[in-house]
């Protein structure tokens, strides 16, 4: 099973990975905010990952981290 992992502090909300996930599990957080007041990435469903890494590669931050 694949895993999908942010590092919070550094992202910065663009959205970027949310559009690139082919399966529309990954959001901008409405809640969660980083110490910089950033809403960060999050995934709704971890079941649903491939781990296809279009997140990983489309973050100009470095921010995510797949797992497979």
């Amino acid at each position: 099973m694949a895993k999908v992992s942010f590092n919070k502090e550094l992202c910065k909300g663009c959205g970027l990975c949310a559009s690139a996930c082919p399966k529309g599990i990954i959001r901008i957080s409405e809640t969660e905010t980083n110490n910089k007041g950033y809403n960060v990435a999050e995934v709704t469903d971890m079941t649903k990952c491939i781990g296809c890494a279009s997140c990983y590669v489309m973050c100009p931050d470095c921010v995510i981290e797949v797992e497979r």
